[in-house]
């Protein structure tokens, strides 16, 4: 064959693809930006729509009086007492004091939970110690029992140690999860090699050391995900702290009790408590969601 002729084919291989070989092909296509069709965005707006309508609902019944909400068919467009509603709610569930404490609560219990699981992941996922795997089986073994029959010996070891109707007895039961442990294991056995935690041995950095100055950086993608699940959780909790809190000291949940307390509910005024109640998951979301999906897909490129 001669020269010619090899360059005519490598010219037609660079000005046709359809006949180029495949990995040619892969190679150049992988370096283009997709662009997804109206079949997709289609699909995706349908699915915003369907996320932000109970939003959207909550906002419009709390604008309403209760003649109107229980009205058939229902209100579709805000009325004009969204604000006189959520002043009411306020006042009606004191609502202040019971942000305070679930920002405490929802706080203290996000935090410790991404402290101790990353902890735990980290020993279950790289260290090599005598009954791990035992141990490991023990504590996914947990979510298989139902929270309810620990209530009423949990509730007896609160009161013994002077806790009760306090914020003690909520944070200290869960401030760590079997959830969170199983979750960080998973993700620090994929996302962080053998050999960083053999180069820190060989550094002489002990376990601790080697866990702040090399596994952290590496599980903060994960461990942003884990505050925000942990931290809604224990913002939405109601059925431990309604058994261990009063009314004078309630969390947003307990709080909002007191709304439907009366012989004939107001579902207005109850769905501005409602709605009082997610604003300040809807802000910590909007403040961080950017750097929580940031650092998901950094974690996801390094990976």
């Amino acid at each position: 064959m001669t020269t010619n002729t090899l360059r005519a084919r490598r010219d037609v291989l660079a000005t046709s693809p359809g006949k180029r070989p495949f990995r040619l092909r892969k190679a150049i296509g992988a370096g283009r930006q997709h662009h997804a069709g109206p079949v997709t965005y289609i699909l995706l707006a349908i699915a915003a729509l369907t996320s932000i309508f109970p939003l959207y609902w909550t906002m419009v019944a709390a604008s309403t009086d209760n003649t109107r909400v229980t009205q058939t068919p229902p209100p579709f467009l805000p009325g004009p007492h969204l604000f006189e509603n959520l002043g009411r709610a306020w006042q009606d569930a004191a609502l202040g004091k019971a942000m305070v404490n679930s920002m405490i609560v929802a706080g203290t219990i996000a935090t410790s939970t991404v402290l101790f699981a990353t902890l735990a992941g980290f020993a279950f996922a790289k260290l090599r110690f005598r009954g791990r795997n035992i141990l490991l089986t023990l504590v996914i073994g947990t979510m298989l029992v139902p929270p309810q029959l620990a209530v009423v010996p949990l509730f007896l070891m609160m009161t013994d140690l002077g806790w009760g109707q306090k914020l003690p007895a909520v944070i200290f039961p869960t401030l760590v999860s079997a959830v969170g442990v199983f979750f960080m294991r998973q993700y620090l056995g994929d996302a962080l090699p053998d050999e960083l935690v053999e180069a820190g041995r060989v550094d002489g950095a002990h376990s601790l050391r080697i866990f702040w100055s090399i596994v952290l950086p590496v599980a903060r993608p994960a461990m942003a995900v884990l505050f925000m699940i942990t931290f809604v959780h224990a913002w939405n909790d109601f059925f431990w702290p309604f058994i261990v809190l009063d009314m004078t000291n309630p969390t947003v949940p307990v709080a909002l009790t007191q709304l439907s307390a009366g012989y004939v509910r107001d579902q207005s005024l109850i769905m501005a408590g409602a709605l009082l109640g997610t604003l300040p998951l809807l802000a910590m979301f909007i403040v961080f969601g950017r750097q929580i999906v940031g650092g998901i897909m950094q974690g996801a490129v390094k990976g």
